[in-house]
This record gives structure tokens, sequence and C-alpha cells, in this order.
């Protein structure tokens, strides 16, 4: 078994090939992915070495310490956190090898085609619909499954929501209904789909911040072949939810350094401007300063727990954490300042590259925490999710769950 003394050894084989002082960055990265030590507990030949996942933070020292260029999460994170590990448990050999690698050293960034304007929350409600040409029989149980004569790709029609990064994507995740006459959870498919296919319009949603770092996005007619079909056709929903569970660690289970994350800036004026400092605001700062440490430790045990691509439920637990943290402590940094607080640097329509939710000043920081219980799931579905799948509590009740999405009421 890979060991820490081999990952060194491996590691500074890499530096002595390419050396970052002379290596541009991109070739370095696939150089990289290619020795196993983009991300150690992958497969070999994806960019792993099979090794234990907490091996991990050993190359990454060695690399720091050398100046190593590496992959930026704030823009390529959609395809680190949720695509990679989905298409590392339910890809084909082919798809694996097509995407991971340009995926991990950021040539092509990724956006996430779930939500919908009318399947948000209840996301199985999901209404954009795609259609095999020339399906074949038996590819579907319901009385509505579609057949077309054709090539055998999907053709797909429907609206997404929320997209974050979708005009810079080159590629999406994607799930569509492929069987309305089952019921919601059980006629998705997913599919990887191609944003720069005919058909595939990209259209800015403006937010609380000024900037639209998300989108709409309209689907066309778009033709997805059935070699990017992700899964076994009407069991979407299953790889879904490995997607979510993913995104969820993601989001709320980010690593990060002590002070890492929201809490250091309001922790740095503290410490810089005294004269901004009252008893209250003490006592709330330690409070949150100790959570936000909690946090920071109980995601690096559970980022150490988990096995690639089959994350539990307890990243619903962070992202609820996160998401609570992040909106508290935002909140304490614009008392903190006063009046300087409620001032906001920049309302400029823009389209960011970057996801960055700590950026900029306590204006921002405190208008974008407020998206951080709706994105990657809300507060209010987490809370179920612990509810049921932590603490074992029973399910609420529904009456939609054997019923054909065809003839629910939307």
């Amino acid at each position: 078994m890979t060991d820490a003394a081999e990952l060194r050894a491996r590691t500074a084989a890499l530096l002595a090939a390419h050396p970052p002082a002379t290596t541009g960055r991109t070739d370095f990265l696939r150089a990289r992915f290619d020795a196993g030590l983009a991300w150690v507990h992958y497969p070999a030949g994806l960019g792993g070495l099979d090794a234990p996942r907490s091996l991990q933070d050993v190359v990454e020292a060695e690399l720091a310490a050398a100046g190593a260029p590496g992959n930026d999460p704030r823009r390529i994170g959609i395809g680190l956190g949720m695509a990679a590990p989905t298409i590392l448990r339910y890809g084909t050999a082919e798809q694996k090898e097509r995407f991971l690698r340009p995926l991990w050293v950021g040539e092509e960034v990724w956006c996430q085609l779930f939500s919908e304007p009318g399947a948000g929350s209840d996301l199985a409600a999901l209404a954009t619909r795609a259609v095999r040409e020339n399906a074949g029989a038996g590819e579907g149980e319901g009385e509505d499954e579609v057949e077309v004569e054709g090539s055998g790709d999907w053709i797909v029609n429907g609206q997404k929501v929320w997209t974050s990064s979708a005009h810079l994507a080159r590629w999406a995740i994607l799930i569509a209904r492929t069987d309305p006459g089952l019921p919601k959870h059980r006629g998705i498919t997913y599919f990887l789909c191609d944003m720069t296919d005919p058909g595939v319009e990209v259209r800015p949603l403006r937010q609380i911040t000024g900037e639209a770092e998300f989108n709409e996005v309209f689907l066309t007619d778009v033709r997805i072949p059935d070699a990017h079909r992700l899964g076994e056709v009407g069991a979407g929903w299953a790889v879904a939810r490995t997607t979510l569970m993913n995104e969820r660690v993601s989001i709320g289970g980010a690593s990060l350094p002590r002070e890492g994350g929201m809490i250091g800036p309001v922790a740095r004026t503290w410490r810089d401007r005294p004269a901004l400092r009252t008893h209250d605001t003490h006592q709330r700062l330690l409070t949150l300063w100790t959570e936000a440490e909690v946090a920071r430790l109980t995601a690096e045990r559970v980022r150490q727990q988990l096995v690639a691509g089959q994350p539990g439920p307890e990243g619903s637990g962070l992202k609820l954490s996160f998401a609570r943290l992040n909106q508290e402590i935002s909140a304490l940094e614009v008392e903190l300042l006063a009046d300087e607080g409620l001032l906001y640097s920049d309302w400029t329509m823009r389209r960011p590259d970057l996801v960055d939710f700590t950026g900029r000043d306590a204006g921002y920081r405190y208008l974008r925490s407020k998206g951080n219980s709706i994105e990657g799931g809300t507060s209010e579905v987490l809370l179920n999710i612990v509810a049921e799948r932590v603490l074992g509590l029973p399910s609420e009740p529904r009456d939609d769950k054997d019923v054909a999405w065809k003839d629910l009421s939307r």
C-alpha cells in the first residue's frame, strides 16, 4: 500500500521532471494528474494511486513548499466536487478516461443542470424531457414511453435555473425525465451535456450582490449521444443523489486552514481595529470563532472517512452548519463595522469567473451569504435529511411517491 514516504518520493520525482519555475501551469497539472498525485484516493490511471484519502495532505505540503501551481476550486468546484465523484462511481471506462483529466486540470469547466423553475427543493418533480430516438422496446416501464426513429441519441427540451458558472462551462451534469408514466423518482435519467451544442442557451440571472454568478439555461432540441448517459436509463435519481451528497460535502466541508472562510475577515478586523470592539461583539465573536473551528475540524474528519464518490448524509449536516455560520458571522462583521458595514463598493452587473463566498468586502459577504441556505439544498430539506437518515426519525407523510409523474398536479 502507498505510504507517505512513497508519496514524497513520487512528488519529488514530479518536481524534478517538471520544475515549477520553468513548466507552464497547465503542463504541470497534466503531469501531476498522470503521476497519480491529483487526488491520491482515486484509482491508478485516473489521477490517483488507490491510496488513503488522508495522504493527499502529504502531496499538497510538498508541492506548496516547492511553489508548484494548483488548480482553482473556486472556478472548477462543480467539476471537482460533484461531476468527478459521480463519473468515477457510475461512468464507463471511456467516460472516466475522457472527462476526469481535463476536469481536474481545469481545461474544461462544469456546471449543474438540476434545478428548474418548478422543481427546486422538490427536485424529483423536474419536467425537462429527454426522448430517445429509436429507443427500442423495454427501455421504460411507463405507458408514455416515447420512441422515434433516428440515431439512438437523446433529444432534450426544458429549462434549468440557478446554474452557477453556466456562462463558463463546457460540460454540464444534467438530469431529465425519460418516462413520465413512472413515479417521479423513477423516470429520470442522468446525462453529460455539452454546453456548446446547438439548442443550449444561457441567460444571466442578476442576484442581490449585483453580479450574475448564476444563470438560467434553456434547452431546445439538444441532442445528447447515448454514450453521454451516466448510469442506467431511469436510474438517474440514484446517480443524482450521489452528486447531491458530494455537493453538500464540497460546499460545507471544504478544506480550510484555521480562520479560513468567513471567520477570517471578521477576526482580522477585530485584531486590527480595537476601537470597534464592544463587550457584546467580543462574546459573539468568541462563540462563532469556536463554532467555526469545530465545523472545520469536523469537516476534516468527514472528508477522511469518505470513500471516493460515496458520501453519506453527514454532508447535509456540514452544509447546514456552513450556511448558518456564514450568515451569523457576516451579520456580526457588518454590525462590528457600524456605518461602514452598510457600504457596498460595487453594484456593477458582471459575470464572474469564480464562485467566491468570502471575497470583496463585508457588504458583499453579508449579501452573498443569504444564498448559502438555498444553494446546494435548502436548509429545510437538509434538516429533513439529517432527521431521517442520521437521527432515524420517521419520514414526513407523502402521498406522491407512488403516483405517475404525469398525473401529479404542477
